[in-house]
């Protein structure tokens, strides 16, 4: 058995190597988003409570930074709970908050964020958390705002069409209070209001979902309009260094035309 197992990981070693061998020489994509998909499903596989698949997906994105920056992605977009996922059983929301709550503290100490300058942001309508996640997101917010090498946001609390209507919400008040002309708002003005301001390459080049499931879920739907699209068959928590190594090739081997 021992024997096997030394065998299976020295493939997929090799396999890894072969990978990296292929997009070593290759434009990476500046800016990666990624929906956190099948967390419940992987526990369910492993007869776990639902909540232990978030606990092991939270734990999976410990291991996503460490690649990011190894391979030198600037920026970091992550999906992890929607304005729909409050409507899940009340014990499984109470079970992401937490574990929402001790991996962003757990930020604060994270060496590797302070090295490379990595600035944290959760993006989203963040008046829906509750107040212990609201004060652990200002934290550790305040504790990277001045960090621009690297850019980590986490959603929570998101969706795509809320997002947009908060900034037609904010423009129409600047409008109001004459701030803003009409005939000034243009893209640049509406992006300023996106939750995603705060960064200087607001669309992913990468969008990459888990699972298996083929679709957006709503998010980022403004910034993804010339975004690279990713389906992975692997649950969130089980998803490997090779699986991002597999996206980025398949971004290389894209033709990125933007409509021209």
């Amino acid at each position: 058995m021992l024997r096997t197992l030394m065998s299976i990981l020295g493939v997929y070693k090799l396999y890894e190597k072969w990978l990296w061998h292929q997009v070593k020489g290759g434009e990476r994509p500046e800016h990666i988003a990624i929906i956190l998909d099948g967390n419940r499903r992987w526990a369910s596989s492993r007869q776990l409570n639902p909540w232990m698949g978030h606990h092991y997906g939270a734990k999976k994105i410990e291991d996503l930074l460490g690649w990011c920056l190894d391979l030198d992605v600037k920026s970091i977009t992550l999906y992890a709970f929607s304005t729909e996922n409050f409507e899940r059983p009340s014990k499984e929301v109470e079970e992401i908050m937490q574990i929402a709550e001790e991996k962003l503290l757990e930020v604060l100490e994270d060496e590797r964020i302070h090295r490379h300058e990595v600035r944290v942001k959760v993006i989203g309508r963040r008046h829906l958390l509750p107040g212990n996640l609201r004060e652990a997101v200002r934290r550790v917010e305040e504790a990277t705002k001045d960090y621009d090498r690297h850019f980590l946001n986490v959603a929570i609390a998101y969706g795509g069409r809320a997002e947009i209507l908060d900034a037609a919400r904010e423009i129409a008040r600047g409008v109001k209070a004459g701030r803003l002309d009409p005939e000034d708002v243009d893209e640049a003005v509406f992006e300023r209001h996106l939750y995603t301001a705060h960064m200087p390459n607001q669309d992913p080049d990468l969008i990459v979902r888990t699972s298996g499931e083929e679709r957006l879920s709503g998010f980022l739907l403004w910034q993804c309009a010339y975004s690279e699209l990713c389906f992975q068959d692997v649950y969130w928590p089980a998803f490997r260094r090779i699986d991002l190594l597999r996206a980025i090739r398949t971004y290389q081997q894209r033709k990125r035309r933007f409509g021209k």
